[in-house]
């Protein structure tokens, strides 16, 4: 997987990638509108990544109390952008490592 247009183009065609982390694939069952599903994978994570991820979806749920305590265990702040630009910069960061 090269870049976000690739990984989008996988949501589009409805088949996630074999190779990619929990945390990433976490993020495309999110961008293909299964929170739940993107949820239950990242759970009981807590490496950096995952917690990262995890408090996007808690902030996309709107419980913004929990997203703070998952970026602070990424060692994130909260950004002030939108979901949708915080999607595509989580993507594009994960994918390269």
């Amino acid at each position: 997987m090269k870049n976000i247009q690739e990984f989008k183009n996988t949501i589009k065609n409805g088949v996630l990638p074999s190779e990619i982390p929990l945390h990433v694939q976490a993020l495309w069952y999110d961008g293909k509108g299964d929170w739940v599903k993107a949820h239950s994978l990242i759970d009981d994570l807590n490496d950096k990544q995952s917690s990262h991820v995890h408090a996007y979806l808690h902030r996309k749920e709107g419980d913004i109390w929990n997203a703070d305590y998952w970026y602070k265990k990424a060692d994130k702040v909260r950004p002030d952008i939108s979901l949708d630009e915080e999607w595509e910069q989580l993507v594009s960061l994960y994918l390269k490592k």
